[in-house]
């Protein structure tokens, strides 16, 4: 009987072991890291600004608006004190995106690009959600997209020194 009562005691301590030590390894694998990237100060425009594309990339800009904001691939993409940001508006919802989801075309505009060159025209909003999909697919700024496409005005672009930094004139 002794010898019951021991066996017992004993595998019940194992169990209870076990169990120590699989709660130990469960509180490992549910161990969260979260970054708290604040958002950007809200982007105040009345109406939906005009839009440029900057010359050889599919990345369109509105240079009357005072911070830098880029349309690319159907999303708004905002630099904002050493982080990025997105939204499905210019006006709308800024969610941080870590360096590694930035589209590399952002990271690598150039320095110059609120310079816009001579006989540039504005696209319309509405017409830049509705095209800029088939623009590309057909490579439309190529074919109509002027000299500055083409080579005959060259870029100041320093060879990505300034990457990731947001290039030109921020406020914010």
């Amino acid at each position: 009987m002794r010898k019951n009562i021991f066996i017992t005691i004993f595998i019940s301590t194992l169990m209870l072991m076990s169990i120590g030590q699989l709660d130990k390894g469960m509180a490992e694998v549910n161990i969260k890291v979260g970054i708290n990237v604040p958002p950007p100060p809200p982007l105040l425009v009345p109406s939906p600004p005009p839009m440029y594309v900057i010359p050889r990339t599919y990345v369109y800009f509105p240079p009357e608006v005072e911070v830098d904001v880029f349309f690319y691939h159907g999303y708004w993409y905002r630099p904002h004190q050493g982080h990025w940001y997105q939204s499905e508006n210019y006006n709308g919802h800024w969610v941080y995106i870590p360096p590694k989801k930035v589209p590399t075309v952002l990271l690598d505009l150039p320095p110059n690009f609120r310079r816009i060159p001579p006989g540039h025209k504005h696209i319309p909003h509405g017409h830049l959600k509705r095209n800029w999909g088939t623009w590309e697919k057909e490579k439309y700024w190529e074919k109509h997209g002027g000299k500055e496409w083409h080579g005959d005005e060259k870029w100041e672009h320093q060879g990505g020194k300034d990457k990731g930094k947001g290039k030109g004139k921020h406020k914010d």
